[in-house]
């Protein structure tokens, strides 16, 4: 799905295979009673200053997965728990840079995102276009979340007033191919991207140059897409609008990357410049708008924190 079409042919593949979930219990907790729930805060354990100096010291291209998982073990346990799932795939090769230490480091954005549609698009958990599945963390995976098929993503367009998103509208809006997929593609291509985020965050003092420099703009970018696609939805699509809303899985997971979303764009804005450009609050900015909190709240039933703390809801 994503990197345009050379992606698209490789996941088509991998539709077709069995990659497995590896030694790892996934986790599908029950939604919440929205009349009953208490205030909550998206959290997720991550130690960006962990030493991983024995790691770069020891690093050749014959013990990239091994050290991705030491790495990842000490700084992002998520990112370890993906890997050792993933650990089987084909196509991992394709998207890490085993040339030197740095160049591995920057090359998991694009890695650890690739490795989330792959789990995420596994035959054996989404059935496109119908249910689909949501790689969260490591201890938190949404399963058989319902979809209901939707409409084309690239009704959207027309919400988008300015310039901020334009590389990636052109890609996955105006694409003759992209433009048609519907809520799976946005979720997809949301889980993903924000997957990516995290995974170059814990590592940002080994990116040196632009593979990494995009990661938290592509995170705001398909908050965009999501939270545009419940307006259109409401405004647009009454009947698909209504039958969404009464799926209690997938306002949860909506609810959920909205969170998520915010937590990891706080955590990395301290390296603005290495994982992201300052388009990246800017998208965020509008993401905020008052027509996208209101749709956002009441497509989950849950009101968000708009403050410093946008990370939780605020009831």
């Amino acid at each position: 799905m994503s990197r345009a079409r050379r992606t698209l042919s490789l996941l088509a593949g991998c539709l077709a295979l069995s990659l497995g979930s590896g030694p790892l219990a996934q986790a599908d907790p029950a939604p919440r009673d929205e009349a009953a729930a208490a205030p909550f805060c998206y959290d997720e354990p991550s130690q960006p200053t962990a030493d991983v100096s024995d790691l770069k010291a020891a690093f050749t291209g014959a013990n990239w997965m091994r050290t991705l998982q030491a790495m990842y073990q000490r700084r992002w346990p998520s990112g370890e728990k993906l890997a050792i799932a993933q650990a089987k795939d084909q196509y991992w090769d394709q998207f890490v840079n085993k040339r030197s230490f740095n160049g591995f480091a920057e090359s998991m954005m694009v890695a650890i995102h690739e490795e989330t549609h792959m789990w995420d698009l596994d035959p054996s958990r989404t059935k496109w276009d119908v249910s689909i599945a949501a790689w969260i963390n490591g201890s938190q995976q949404a399963m058989q979340v319902p979809v209901h098929g939707g409409f084309p993503r690239k009704e959207i367009l027309p919400l988008i007033k300015d310039r901020l998103t334009a590389s990636m509208d052109d890609t996955y809006l105006r694409d003759r191919t992209q433009g048609e997929y519907r809520l799976q593609g946005v979720l997809a291509e949301q889980n993903a991207g924000l997957t990516g985020l995290p995974a170059v965050t814990v590592v940002h003092e080994f990116i040196k140059g632009v593979g990494a420099s995009n990661a938290r703009d592509i995170a705001a970018t398909n908050l965009r897409y999501l939270l545009l696609y419940l307006r259109v939805a409401k405004d647009r699509h009454p009947d698909y609008w209504a039958k969404i809303k009464a799926e209690p899985k997938l306002r949860e997971l909506v609810l959920t990357q909205f969170l998520r979303t915010a937590y990891w764009l706080e955590k990395s804005a301290p390296y603005t410049g290495v994982v992201g450009g300052p388009d990246a609050d800017k998208i965020t900015k509008t993401n905020y708008a008052p027509e996208n909190i209101a749709v956002l709240e009441e497509f989950t039933g849950r009101k968000v924190r708009v403050d410093a703390q946008r990370h939780c809801t605020a009831d």
